[in-house]
């Protein structure tokens, strides 16, 4: 069931009743997993959570997901569901002192034979210094800790705390779940006061927020509507924009399909007409426009660049102008897109490389391309023989930038079309040079060794012959001084004689 406020009561047990006069989200909660709606991927048998109830055995875990998904419900049912003791922490309006607090509590009572699961709403407001300090305490058992956040753990969380930690994705609730839920309330309270329409649109403006949901549920119910709303009487009174579903009740979700199928069949006049059909039925502009803007990269990408352009220029003139001059520039979007070239080759090499970034771990980058700020990355290895390539002919070298161990790999092939027709001829040049460059290199350092060869023969020769005049000299100069004495001596011994 949906995020439903984070506080630190215990979710009610089975048999129990939350008071009546209670809000409408806390009468639903849920309380065993079985009730949990929209996540069965992890709280049925065969998903993780199920699993690790049922063995009676919880790992820490993150639970990643949109608002209104259940991350709070779930976290409280674990430790229901295992018989651990339950301990709620907000990163926002907790610091060092609360988490100092929570461990030596956690501690104390694992003496006492009682485990504790930390719960930590918005674990990503904590900063990387404090998501070290929860470390040790996860390692030795002390807590057993499940975070809860709306943001990609990959780039909110240390590396350390990740893998020390299960990552479980909760899926944003699909109209079903979201129909289940609100039948949930209607079995509590009542039939909702609106049309069939008008119930469908409530669900579709929920945008997969459950506890969102119930709120506008709640508001209808307290206002004790003397007859049902249509959607339009319910888009006025929740003062909220909400589509409106015709008779052949053609959704939200079925209408933002039809609109981007008819864009990639390059249709411009089934895609104006769809869009049409979402804008004036009330749906978000903005809405509209972060499909366009996903489109442009997902099915025509490099086909046609300037295609990611104009929708960010179409999102920028509406949110200047308004509705509804504004809307004059999604309709051109729109139709730039249905009438460019297409390619999901972009698209195609994202989910190539990602697998292999996932299936080859984290192998390191050579160390010939690895920046030396410092003297004992220098000393290891880190930026020896990196070649430059301005330096090199055609401003490329050639150089091998895959990790030790891993064959290179192709992930992004473009297609014959549109401006990729270039990218690929590029490509298609990078390769070839790439296949020559290696030979060339080696003949440049065969070269290179030899001119050095040839240089120390010649340094050596010049100082042998140096040294060999020097010692020439040295020995001339010695025997010059010998015959000098040896002339005086004898001179002095005849002087000597004569007298």
């Amino acid at each position: 069931m949906a995020d439903l406020f984070a506080d630190d009561t215990p979710p009610p047990k089975n048999g129990d009743h939350a008071r009546s006069d209670a809000p409408l989200p806390d009468r639903l909660r849920p309380r065993d997993l079985d009730e949990v709606i929209g996540q069965e991927h992890l709280t049925g048998p065969e998903g993780a959570i199920g699993r690790m109830v049922a063995a009676s055995k919880l790992a820490s875990m993150i639970l990643w997901g949109p608002p209104g998904t259940g991350k709070t419900s779930i976290a409280r049912l674990l430790a229901d569901a295992v018989g651990m003791r339950f301990v709620s922490i907000s990163a926002v309006f907790s610091g060092v002192a609360d988490l100092k607090k929570a461990f030596a509590e956690a501690d104390k009572m694992a003496g006492a034979g009682k485990k504790t699961l930390l719960f930590v709403d918005e674990i990503h407001r904590f900063n990387r210094a404090q998501q070290d300090g929860f470390l040790p305490f996860v390692e030795r058992g002390t807590v057993t800790l499940v975070g809860a956040t709306t943001e990609n753990p990959s780039f909110a969380l240390n590396a350390a705390l990740l893998s020390r930690a299960q990552v479980l994705i909760l899926e944003r609730l699909g109209g079903e779940a979201l129909g289940a839920l609100l039948a949930r309330a209607e079995g509590l309270e009542g039939p909702l006061p609106l049309t069939d329409d008008a119930r469908a649109a409530l669900i579709a403006s929920a945008d997969g927020d459950g506890r969102f949901l119930l709120g506008q549920a709640e508001t209808l119910y307290n206002a004790n509507l003397p007859e049902p709303l249509d959607p339009a009487g319910l888009g006025r009174f929740l003062q909220r924009r909400v589509a409106v579903y015709d008779k052949d009740r053609d959704g939200h979700y079925n209408l933002i399909s039809a609109l981007h199928k008819s864009l990639r069949g390059s249709d411009p006049q089934a895609a104006l007409y769809y869009m049409a059909r979402m804008l004036t039925a009330g749906e978000e502009p903005l809405y509209v426009l972060r499909r366009l803007v996903r489109f442009a990269s997902e099915d025509i990408g490099l086909a046609d660049p300037q295609a990611l352009t104009q929708c960010l220029a179409a999102k920028d003139a509406y949110e200047f102008l308004g509705s509804p001059e504004g809307e004059i520039a999604i309709v051109q979007a729109c139709l730039y897109l249905a009438t460019a070239p297409k390619s999901n080759a972009a698209y195609a090499a994202q989910k190539s490389a990602f697998k292999a970034a996932r299936e080859t771990g984290s192998l390191m980058p050579p160390a010939n391309i690895l920046n030396a700020p410092t003297k004992l990355m220098k000393d290891i290895g880190y930026g020896e023989g990196y070649a430059y390539d301005h330096n090199s002919d055609e401003g490329f070298s050639g150089d091998n930038y895959w990790p030790d161990g891993m064959e290179p790999m192709t992930f992004y092939e473009p297609v014959e079309r549109g401006f990729e027709r270039q990218v690929r001829e590029r490509i298609a040049y990078w390769d070839k040079l790439r296949t020559e460059r290696p030979r060339s290199n080696s003949e440049a350092v065969a070269r290179e060794g030899t001119r050095s060869s040839s240089e120390a023969v010649a340094q050596k020769n010049t100082r042998s012959s140096s040294e060999a005049v020097a010692q020439k000299d040295t020995r001339s100069n010695s025997e010059a001084v010998a015959q000098k004495d040896t002339r005086s001596n004898s001179e002095a011994v005849a002087q000597k004689d004569t007298l």
